[in-house]
Formats: structure tokens, C-alpha cells, sequence
């Protein structure tokens, strides 16, 4: 197999790397065989680095093209086949559902962190079609479904290989098929994580018992997961057990947005020259602007990026101000995120059927409208392959200068939320909009305190991850001021006449 054709010759030395890795597990990309896990090719570790637009993301997808070609088999983390000894396994996961749908995008399988720590249990009934869906038996008869119906969902699944996707498509819904979750039992072979920079020491921990070979894709110029002392987990793995790439990939060579987050990079420019270079970068290129005020309508569905949780609140504050949502409810189109799940140690399987749908710490949800019982809220999961959900909601709308926040739904125990048209630029990690505000005035203030983080001024590193989260376009906000919207606030786009998948946990139990 040859890479020179598509791959530049920093991404073919990282290849290279990565098919010397592999062979010694038994893969082998050369010539597309596969062998039995050779004996110390466990507990293989290596991190693929560089900075936005380095070609991680092209890498990585060369990669699971070859592997795919050589016959190893992608886990989605939606359902598992029966296990073979001669089958090989590969699965691509992010942090957070938002990351993995920015590789699902780009063609790339990608899952989430947690559906791979915990696997799907099927209705035996139900399995019948997914194993014929895979291959694996003959086809089912199955009580109260029909033949049409069984046609959609092989038409479904020739086309997008998803169990969830085809046995929705012949009428069912999760909490028909889906009975619950488990801790994976099963090891898998080969790990490719992206936005390695995010995971902090327990997840790594978790995911290298799970798998024989894990890659890691970073970017080193991110910030440290929160409470790890501006550490990654792969600053400590050494040297021959990490690449580092360094042409830019992404995007039109001449991007503003990139040539601006590399710039930070320069000791020489300090917070005033690096305004300037915004500034002359909005005046000869539309995909770059500086705005004196926040622009409310994009606010609903990509979040302002600050630093501190003070200006945080009081954007959103002034967001909710301006679409007029009253103070004692939300409006249907208010933005979430989901800031974990308030539930006792006894409630394992619930915390599991909550998370496994997306709900997890960081997740972007949209709010559209009560749920089905008290305390219940409809919602959309931003990146979720199955968005749509109807779950247990304790959500906080924090106001300046008060200690308690306003909760307008009270569950007793379920999934928490905090409002989403501001968010800080560590939660923004691992997630991409089109269209990216950045609160300037917050950046400026971290360049007056002079804080450093892991040898680099903090607001540099603040700017480049807040920079980098735009694909299509760059507004550099500049005072706090907010232009009020022009329409009302919706769900249409989010089509939320949709019917929810409804979720197992109630406020009773």
C-alpha cells in the first residue's frame, strides 16, 4: 500500500508509525492481512499532535479506510455481533457527542467516549434483525412487524450501516429494542481517539484496559482538561511514541481564521497586536469580523465564548432579555448544556440509560418544550444520532449577582442543565460551529492578570481554542452590547414535531 498520493510526508511518517504499531498486534496495512494478536503487542500507546489544520482529522481517516480494507471491523458502540476469534476491531470515539459528529460529517464512524465504556442490551426478539441486518443469520420472523417493514430497514441499512437508524426506520423506537446498559465486558483491539487533548487521567486509564492499541489525536495548543495542572495525558508518553505534524491541511491555505490562531504562537505578539491583526484580517476578508455587539439569533444555536463565569451569566442574562422569555420559564428554542446528572449511587441504570442517549457532562441540547410528566423536559441532543429525547430535568438559569439560580424544571433527580447561549472556552473544546463569537473583552482581561499556563500566556491559549472552534466564519465581539434579534426565537430547524424517543427514568423513582 502506498500513502505518497494522498498524504503529505509528515502524515506518511505518522502512517508509517501507526502501521509499525499495528503489525506488531497482528494487523497488517501493507498488505491488508490479519493475524492473531501477536504476544506484547498489549497496551501499545501512541498520540498523533499538531496544531488546527495540521491534517489530524485526514490522517485519522486514512487510517480507518486502510483498516477497514484490511477487513477490521468498526464498533460503533450502537450494537456488537456475535464475537469470532479471527474478528479485529476498531473503534473512533471523541469526548463528546458534538466532536464525534464533526467526524461523522467528514465520513468518519465516530462515537462517543461512553457508548464504548457501555454497550447496549438487546430484546432477543429485536437482535434477530440486527444480527440479519449484519450478516450474521437468516432472516427473521418477527411478532408485529411486517414484511414492508423489515424491507425498509435492510433498505435503510444498505445505505447507512446503523442498527439503531434501520430498526427505526420499520417503526420502532429505542426503549423498544434497548433494554438497558452494561459496563463493556469484551476488549477491543485498536482505539483511535480524537480530541486527545480533552481526555483527562481516568478516562484514558478506563479506555487503555479496553484496548490493545490506542492512538490518541491531539492538539497540544488546547487547554488541559480542568484539574490536571495544564497537563495532557500524552505530555508524559515518550518521544518515539509520538509524531508531531506541522503543514497546514484544512481549509483554503490563506484562511484568515487559521493564519490568526497560528499567529498566537509568535512570543513577539501581545494582546493590542493581535486585536490589530483581527482587525486587518476582517477588513480585507468576510470570514473574519469585528462586531461591537453579540449577535443574540446566533447565540441560540452557537454559544458565545467567554472565559470567565461572571460574563457568562450576564450574557445570558441580556440574551434571554432580549427574546423576551419570561423569568419564571423557557421558550422552546433556548439553548442547553448539560452540566451532569444529579442522581444517588442507586440509580446506576438510570445514570447509564441517561448518558447513553447523549446526556452527558458538556452536552448541547436545545430545549423544546415540557415533557410528557412534571419535571420533564422535550429536548434536542446537538450531534446525537438520535437528537430527540423526553428526560427527567433539573435546568439552573443563573443571574448576576445572585448566589441561587431560578430552576424552571424540578425534577427530583434526573439530568442538570445550565443555559447555553454563553458558554467558557474549556467547554467549548472538542466542538465546531459554522459561525463562532468570541467575547474579546474576557481574553483582554486574562491578558492584564498575566497568567500562564503550561509555558504559554493563558489568554493565548483561550484564543487559539475559542478561534478554532469556527469552520465557516470568525465574529471578534468586541463591547458588551447585544443586537437584539429580529425574529422570534423557534424549533423549526431543529424539526421538533418530530416524536421523541422517550427515556426510562421518571422523577418518581
Amino acid at each position: 500500500m502506498t500513502t505518497a498520493l494522498t498524504l503529505s510526508s509528515d502524515q506518511a511518517d505518522a502512517f508509517d508509525a501507526i502501521s509499525d504499531l499495528l503489525a506488531k498486534s497482528g494487523v497488517d496495512l501493507v498488505n491488508g492481512l490479519l493475524q492473531p494478536p501477536k504476544d506484547g503487542g498489549a497496551g501499545q500507546v501512541f498520540a498523533i499532535l499538531g496544531k488546527a489544520g495540521s491534517g489530524k482529522t485526514a490522517l485519522l481517516a486514512e487510517l480507518v479506510r486502510a483498516l477497514n480494507d484490511a477487513g477490521v471491523d468498526t464498533i460503533s458502540g450502537d450494537w456488537e455481533g456475535r464475537k469470532r476469534k479471527d474478528k479485529r476491531t476498531l473503534a473512533i470515539l471523541a469526548p463528546t457527542n458534538k466532536a464525534a459528529s464533526v467526524l461523522r460529517n467528514r465520513g468518519v464512524a465516530a462515537t462517543t467516549i461512553h457508548r464504548i465504556l457501555y454497550t447496549p442490551i438487546y430484546d432477543p426478539e429485536y437482535e434477530k434483525i440486527a444480527e440479519w441486518l449484519a450478516g450474521e443469520r437468516d432472516r427473521p420472523t418477527v411478532e408485529g412487524l411486517t414484511d414492508e417493514a423489515l424491507d425498509r430497514a435492510h433498505a435503510f441499512y444498505q445505505t447507512v450501516p446503523s442498527i439503531p437508524g434501520a430498526l427505526a426506520t420499520a417503526g420502532l423506537r429505542g426503549s423498544d429494542f434497548i433494554t438497558g446498559w452494561k459496563r463493556r465486558d469484551d476488549p477491543l483491539d485498536i482505539g483511535f481517539v480524537d480530541e486527545g487533548s480533552m481526555l483527562d487521567e481516568k478516562q484514558f486509564e478506563d479506555l487503555s484496559e479496553i484496548f490493545s492499541t490506542l492512538v490518541l489525536f491531539g492538539d497540544p495548543a488546547q487547554l488541559a482538561p480542568v484539574g490536571q495542572s495544564g497537563s495532557m495525558v500524552f505530555d508524559a508518553m515518550p518521544e518515539p511514541r509520538k509524531r508531531e505534524l506541522g503543514r497546514i491541511h484544512r481549509q483554503a491555505a490563506d484562511n484568515p481564521i487559521l493564519d490568526l490562531a497560528h499567529a498566537l504562537a509568535d512570543p513577539e505578539v501581545d494582546f493590542q497586536r493581535f486585536e490589530r491583526m483581527v482587525e486587518e484580517a476582517a477588513s480585507r476578508d468576510a470570514r473574519v469580523v469585528v462586531s461591537p455587539r453579540a449577535d443574540a439569533a446566533l447565540m441560540a444555536r452557537s454559544p458565545m465564548l467567554v472565559w470567565r463565569n461572571a460574563t457568562r451569566i450576564r450574557l445570558i442574562h441580556a440574551f434571554r432579555a432580549a427574546y423576551g422569555a419570561p423569568e419564571t420559564a423557557l421558550l422552546p428554542g433556548e439553548p442547553l448544556i448539560c452540566d451532569g446528572i444529579e442522581l444517588p449511587l442507586k440509580h446506576r441504570k438510570k445514570r447509564i440509560d441517561l448518558e447513553a442517549r447523549g446526556l452527558i457532562k458538556g452536552a448541547q441540547t436545545i430545549y423544546l418544550g415540557e415533557g410528557r410528566k412534571p419535571g420533564f423536559s422535550r429536548l434536542h441532543v446537538a450531534g446525537a444520532e438520535e437528537p430527540q429525547v423526553n428526560a427527567a430535568t433539573i435546568i439552573k438559569i443563573e443571574k448576576p449577582g445572585e448566589e441561587e439560580p431560578f430552576i424552571p424544571s424540578a425534577a427530583r433527580m434526573g439530568a442538570a442543565f445550565i443555559h447555553g447561549a454563553a458558554c467558557t472556552i474549556h467547554k467549548a473544546q472538542g466542538s465546531q460551529w459554522r459561525d463562532v463569537q468570541v467575547f474579546a473583552p474576557d481574553l483582554y482581561t486574562a491578558a492584564r492578570m498575566g497568567r500562564m499556563e503550561a509555558g504559554l500566556p493563558l489568554w493565548k491559549r483561550l484564543a487559539y481554542v475559542a478561534i478554532t472552534r469556527a469552520e465557516e466564519r470568525l465574529l471578534w465581539v468586541t463591547q458588551y452590547r447585544l443586537a437584539r434579534p429580529t425574529t422570534p426565537l423557534g424549533t423549526d430547524d431543529l424539526k421538533a414535531d418530530a416524536t421523541p424517543a422517550p427515556l426510562t427514568l421518571t422523577s418518581e423513582t
